[in-house]
Order: structure tokens, then sequence, then C-alpha cells
């Protein structure tokens, strides 16, 4: 069994995934090539916004849109403590502070509640994450940042794309929207890749100029910037993949909706999903006690699990220096049971069925807490 089965998912899309990489073979532009553009175009069409800014990675996603908005030394950006090293290091890498903030302990996406008491004057960005595949709470997010001078929320998108939060797609809902087309992301290139998403002309001019060196054309440079281009090939399966990207969300929230009751009903409690939104499910996570011995049942029942994530970001040798004492409990308890189990479009229910049972069997052998 795959914990993503991106296998299954080739063989559905080997034809025009080929003709796809073929076409960029035969016409030799790998770099800015006429396929990233059409991308995105396709994208943003998608998501809902006036521009789609591809980059080289979601990493780098975060950092220009963090360059876009002038963030540096000095600024303080306010973010969750439960997420992966990038959402963070962009921030440190541009010399701004993070402010860590807990989470929500039934869905680990960031707690709006805590985020009024975490701004500052020098507070220039919010950024939450969109986990698991789920939206954080961007309306009450957008609304806290506008009461407060109009502070920029870039949404951290590297797991929700795809994703509806009161009707509207992940990526269109704040100042800026970044994703990730990292293989195992719910749209996956085979490499690594990223896009930005605005609705902001000036932003989006910003963040073209800054992927491509701070050019606004050729040797003239305006801005300081990176190395941040999507190569073309990675445009080229990503244009592929889209066309059966409708059908593989329709799948995963059925999946998802199944694994949902299953788990129930074997009295295993699984991240929840407000009732406003729904979820691109890039992890189906639940919460176990003993979880190194739970893993360890399933490895032997040939089942791959994994941790998103085992510690939080502020308890990371490399940005404890910006850590606030007891700020973060919920996301510690949730580092310490969070569990995710194989999910993609292409998971059968045979094997859905087999993942449930044996981590039942687990947990009934013993693993439950008292």
């Amino acid at each position: 069994m795959q914990f993503t089965d991106l296998k299954t998912q080739y063989a559905a899309l080997k034809t025009r995934i080929d003709a796809r990489m073929q076409r960029v073979l035969e016409h030799g532009q790998y770099i800015m090539g006429p396929e990233v553009a059409e991308l995105e175009t396709a994208l943003a069409a998608f998501a809902g916004t006036r521009h789609c800014v591809t980059v080289a990675s979601g990493t780098e996603a975060l950092l220009i849109a963090l360059m876009a908005l002038e963030v540096g030394p000095g600024d303080e950006v306010v973010t969750t403590s439960f997420s992966f090293a990038a959402t963070v290091e962009t921030i440190v890498l541009l010399g701004a502070r993070p402010v860590f903030v807990d989470i929500e302990p039934d869905t680990c996406n960031l707690d709006v509640r805590q985020v009024q008491a975490a701004l500052t004057p020098r507070t220039k960005a919010i950024v939450p994450v969109s986990l698991y595949g789920q939206v954080a709470d961007l309306s009450e997010l957008n609304a806290i940042a506008a009461a407060h001078g109009g502070i920029s929320v870039i949404e951290d998108a590297a797991q929700s794309f795809g994703a509806l939060y009161q009707g509207r797609r992940s990526c269109a809902l704040s100042t800026f929207g970044a994703t990730s087309f990292f293989p195992s992301k719910p749209l996956g290139c085979y490499g690594d890749g990223g896009a930005l998403f605005t609705d902001d002309d000036a932003l989006a001019q910003a963040a073209r100029e800054i992927r491509v060196h701070g050019q606004a054309r050729r040797y003239h440079h305006t801005r300081v910037g990176v190395g941040g281009r999507m190569d073309t090939l990675q445009c080229a399966v990503l244009l592929a993949k889209l066309e059966r990207f409708a059908w593989e969300l329709q799948r995963r929230a059925e999946l998802g909706a199944r694994y949902q009751r299953l788990l129930a009903a074997a009295g295993i409690q699984a991240v929840a999903v407000r009732p406003d939104r729904n979820s691109v499910w890039a992890q189906m996570t639940v919460f176990v006690e003993r979880r190194d011995a739970v893993q360890a049942a399933l490895q032997a029942q040939g089942i791959p699990t994994a941790v998103h994530y085992p510690a939080p970001l502020d308890r990371q040798p490399a940005y404890r220096r910006f850590a606030t004492a007891g700020a973060t409990p919920e996301a510690a308890a949730a580092a310490s049971r969070v569990l995710s189990l194989p999910m993609s479009a292409d998971l059968s229910e045979a094997d859905q069925d087999r993942v449930v049972a044996a981590l039942r069997a687990a947990l009934d052998g013993g693993l439950r807490p008292a």
C-alpha cells in the first residue's frame, strides 16, 4: 500500500502527461516556456483570482509573498507554531520576527481567538496555515487584519489547494495565497513547484519581478529578487493533471467522508472539519496515544503512516529564541498524538477498510488510553 499513490495516478494520466512533456522537449523552452503562462491562466481561473504567479516551490511562494510586502527587520509576522518549517523560516530569513500562536485542538488550524492578543504596532503580516487540506478561519483573520490598519494576510495553502471556504477557493481569500505543488500535494508536479495568487495588480507585478532576480525586464533590476521560477516541464505536468483534478477533488471528498464514518464507528478521533468549509484531505489525520506503538503495529501490517508534525516550530532548536513560554500547549499536545493515514484520490475502499481495521485492532489490543 502506498501512503500517497502517485503510480496509479500516473497510469491514469500517462498519455496526457507524456504528451505534455514531449511537447516541451520538442520546443526546448525549459525556462519560462509557453506552458508557464498557460498554467498561470488556468490556475487563476480555477482559484478565482486575477493573478497567479508560478514559482519554484511552496517555500519560494511564501518568501516571495513576504518580499513583495516588504517584510523585513523590525517587523513581526503572526503565525502558527504547528506547521512545516517553511512557514517560519521564510520570515526569519528576511530578518523579521515570527510571533507564534496556538492552534484549535480539533482542527489543528491557527486559533483565531489568540491572534488579537499577539498583534503589536510592529505586526506586518499574519500567516495562517490551511492545515491538512482545510482552510483556516480567513474571514475572521481578514477582519482582524483590516481593523488593525490593513495588516496583510498570507494564506499558507501548501496543503489546501482546491478546498472551499464559505463558497470560495483556497488561495483566493486573502492578500496572497501561497501553495505548493510538491508531488504528494493534492495537486502535485514531479519535482518542486509552487504558486502565488492575488487580486492586487501591484503585488502580482512585484512577485513576478522578484521571482526573476528582481527584473522588470532583462538586466533591469528594480528590486532585490531570487531565482524563483517554476520550470516549464513541471508546468506541463500540472496542465495534464488539471484535466483530472475536479474528479480527484470529488474522490477525495468521498474518501474523506468515508474515512470519517469508519473512524467514528471505531471510536477513533479524526481532525474535525468546520461546517462552512471542506477539506481536500492532503492528509487524513487522527489523534492517538502511544503513537510509536500504533505506527509499529500498522507497519507490521504493511500500512504506511506519517507524522505531520512531531514537534511545534517554537520548540525546534532553530526557532526556540522566538518562543513565549506556555504559549502553545495545544500545539504541543497535538504534536504528540497526530498520525496521518494513507490518502489519495486513487486509494481503494478495500485498502481504506484495511487501514481502519488495522488501526482499530491496534488500539483495541491495548493501545487505547485507559
